[in-house]
C-alpha cells in the first residue's frame, strides 16, 4: 500500500523529532548533565526570556504557570535557578539561572553545533537551497500557527 505524503511527512517529523530528542538526551547524560530533557528546556527558555518572570516562561514554553512552577522548584531544589523579587514590585517574581544552570547551556549548545555541523557535512545540507526554504517555511508555519 503506498502511503500518502500526509502520512509520510508525519512520519518523518515525528521520527526526527523523536531521534533528536533521544540523542540529545543521551549526549547530556554523557557530559554529565543529570537533568531530564524537560529541565534542559525550561533552562534555555529562562536563559532565553529578555524579563524572566514565571508567565512568560511558561507562554514561552506553552505549558502552564502551574506546571512551570513544579519544574522551577525541582530546578531551585537542585541549584540550578533562584527566585527574586524586585524591591520595587515584590508582586513580580523573576528567575534568575545560576552559574551550574549556565554550564548545562554551554553543553546543551555544543551539542546542538556539533549536531549541525555533523548533518550539514554528512548530508552536505548548506548546498539544498530548497531543504532549507522548505525549513523556514516549516518554522514559519509552527511559529504563527501556534
Amino acid at each position: 500500500m503506498a502511503h500518502t505524503p500526509k502520512y509520510v511527512i508525519n512520519e518523518l517529523l515525528v521520527e526526527v523529532f523523536n531521534q533528536i530528542l533521544s540523542i540529545e538526551q543521551e549526549n547530556l547524560k554523557a557530559r554529565g548533565v543529570k537533568l531530564s530533557m524537560n529541565e534542559v528546556h525550561v533552562i534555555e527558555a529562562i536563559q532565553k526570556e529578555a524579563e524572566p518572570t514565571m508567565s512568560k516562561i511558561a507562554r514561552r514554553l506553552r505549558i502552564t504557570v502551574g506546571t512551570l512552577t513544579t519544574s522551577i522548584n525541582r530546578l531551585v531544589t537542585k541549584g540550578y535557578c533562584e527566585r527574586f523579587s524586585n524591591p520595587e514590585d515584590r508582586r513580580k517574581v523573576f528567575i534568575r539561572l545560576t552559574e551550574k544552570a549556565l554550564e548545562v547551556i554551554r553543553i546543551h549548545e555544543a551539542f546542538h553545533d556539533e549536531m549541525i555541523d555533523a548533518v550539514i557535512e554528512d548530508l552536505q545540507l548548506d548546498q539544498n537551497h530548497v531543504l532549507i526554504d522548505s525549513l523556514e517555511k516549516l518554522t514559519d508555519y509552527f511559529k504563527s500557527k501556534y
